[in-house]
């Protein structure tokens, strides 16, 4: 199915580029597609954001960007409203809460607007497809690394938003692999972040100080990076508790150049947002059967390092420092 769907993307792309204005798939600006996010002003957000902008151009319609400025399940569900209320030709939305966003997808959809999810998911709504990571794969690719750096035993501790899904998925992830495949590293303490930098230090210096023996600590979202980074830092523990990341911003990159950050999992950001749009055209177009359109698409993880991370940066769309290169 996925192969089926992947190979007509490709031909309608070449379809595109060949034929330029005249091809038969070409939009209008006036065609609007929308990214509803929650913690909007965050850089992880512009890099998708920056994949479904260049597949907007390339397809002749607009792509606007909105969302909730705080980890608010509320909030972002009555930006999502606000959206859906325009009747705009699709919205590809980051689900802090898979739950509280069954409701306004499914109404959105009844009312004939394609909705896909990326990043997070809602799936027992009827979003057409989730775009993002495959989560408990994520997760294990960050225990093997953990693993690599504590040379396979260690005690560990996770930083994380306990409840969100995306997240919970990783932990999961991250403990099967630690307890299939590496049983000298022991995690002594999972540590809520509260989707807020500030409440992460304060709760990751907290149990740094309750659990001296801790080794390194895995922060499993985009806001636990710096938090366990300052709080590493607060409790006099660089070099000694070494950390492993989730997702860029220019701090977190910051922390990986200076060697506070071990390394942090970056995930295809601009792929989420080049296929979230892509998939709406599709679907607002009836170009495809929709049994046609995949439940799931992979954008796939990397480990960014000191070594590598500007030319991973560089293959999302970011500048050295995280930020969206300009057009």
């Amino acid at each position: 199915m996925v192969k089926k769907f992947l190979f007509f993307l490709i031909v309608l792309l070449l379809v595109v580029n060949v034929l330029g204005t005249q091809n038969p798939f070409q939009g209008t600006k006036d065609e609007t597609y929308y990214m509803v996010t929650f913690l909007s002003g965050i850089s992880f957000w512009k890099a998708c954001f920056s994949g479904f902008e260049a597949a907007a151009d390339m397809l002749g319609v607009t792509a606007v960007y909105t969302g909730h400025p705080t980890f608010d399940i509320n909030g972002e569900v009555t930006v999502f409203n606000q959206v859906a209320a325009k009747n705009p030709a699709g919205i590809a939305v980051t689900a802090v809460n898979p739950d509280a966003f069954v409701k306004p997808i499914n109404e959105a959809v009844n009312n004939g607007i394609p909705v896909v999810t990326f990043d997070s998911d809602s799936p027992s709504s009827k979003r057409y497809s989730f775009i993002g990571v495959g989560n408990k794969n994520a997760g294990a690719a960050a225990a093997h690394f953990v693993a690599e750096v504590l040379n396979g035993k260690g005690e560990v501790a996770l930083l994380y938003s306990i409840g969100q899904g995306n997240v919970e998925q990783r932990v999961q992830g991250f403990l099967e692999t630690i307890e299939s495949s590496y049983p000298d590293i022991k995690v002594v303490a999972k540590v809520n972040d509260g989707g807020d930098q500030l409440t992460a230090t304060k709760n990751m210096s907290a149990t740094l100080q309750a659990h001296p023996e801790i080794d390194m600590i895995f922060c499993v979202d985009g806001v636990a990076g710096v938090g366990g980074a300052q709080a590493v830092k607060e409790t006099n523990n660089v070099g000694k508790v070494k950390i492993l990341a989730f997702d860029v911003d220019p701090a977190v990159i910051s922390y990986v150049k200076s060697g506070i950050i071990e390394g942090t999992v970056v995930q295809g950001m601009s792929a989420m947002g080049f296929w979230s749009m892509m998939t709406l055209y599709l679907l607002h177009h009836n170009l495809v059967p929709e049994a046609y359109i995949p439940s799931f698409i992979d954008s796939g993880v990397i480990i960014a390092t000191k070594e590598n991370i500007d030319e991973i940066l560089d293959s999302q769309g970011l500048t050295p420092m995280g930020l969206p290169k300009k057009k």
